[in-house]
């Protein structure tokens, strides 16, 4: 199993995933165009892909799905609250994801999960194949000890440090973005990344990826300067960027 990111940031999330019989996308957030290239670039086509999966409607993750499906006729995992939080209009295969019930998809295994963020039904994903596990975490406001459970003992981690409390506090966001990205609902922080990590498995962890990097509000050398301590076991540490995401990892 490998993965790959098209781009990881505020202005656009997705990471491709690869295994022996197929290849997903997790999230589109690129308009089809760049979705497009974004995959060239990977040497992928999206006639490859097996399916999409959505985490959440935000604009930053939802944007190029539907156009993607329709042009490509792909198939589309979501949870109903994401579905009905938004009008996308016919997509060509609709599987709705129940009550955060794991599925397979061409002999992969996909793990939703439940997270606290600010959108209607949210899902982050840990996938398996071969006895390997890989774990899917952006997009949360707080660790919660179900979302600990879930991320025990992963071969490969894609994380989000998505802010510097100082920065965020003192940068130019208004006081009701500052208050929804730093909330329990919002982004983690470093910091919060950095107390994920002491307090799980981390002894298979082959990749560690950091991504969803606030541009405006953290630094990829703030967040190396937090997660260093407790990363020093992992095999690989790679900071994800919004333009070019990161190319293929490999879990062997």
């Amino acid at each position: 199993m490998r993965f790959a990111s098209l781009g990881s940031g505020s202005r656009g999330n997705s990471t491709l995933v690869e295994w022996a019989a197929g290849a997903l996308l997790i999230d589109c957030g690129f308009s089809l165009k760049e979705t497009e290239q974004r995959l060239l670039r990977l040497s992928r086509r999206p006639e490859q892909l097996a399916a999409i999966l959505v985490t959440h409607e935000h604009s930053d993750h939802i944007k190029g799905v539907a156009a993607l499906a329709r042009r490509y006729q792909i198939p589309v995992y979501m949870t109903p609250g994401t579905f009905h939080s938004r009008n996308l209009g016919e997509l060509p295969d609709l599987r709705l994801i129940h009550a955060y019930t794991p599925f397979e998809v061409n002999g992969l295994t996909v793990r939703p999960v439940a997270v606290p963020h600010d959108a209607r039904e949210p899902a982050q994903f840990v996938l398996e194949f071969a006895g390997l596990r890989l774990g899917i975490l952006t997009d949360l406001g707080s660790i919660t000890p179900h979302v600990e459970a879930c991320y025990q003992s992963c071969d490969a981690m894609v994380l989000e440090a998505n802010h510097d409390p100082a920065m965020l506090a003192y940068g130019s966001y208004p006081p009701s973005l500052k208050q929804r990205v730093g909330g329990q609902w919002g982004h983690l922080s470093n910091q919060q990344a950095a107390g994920f990590l002491q307090r799980i498995d981390t002894q298979r962890l082959q990749h560690l990826v950091v991504a969803h990097i606030s541009q405006q509000n953290n630094t990829p050398a703030l967040a190396q300067a937090t997660l260093a301590p407790v990363t020093t076991q992992v095999k690989q540490v790679t900071y994800a960027c919004q333009n070019e995401g990161f190319d293929w990892l490999t879990l062997t």
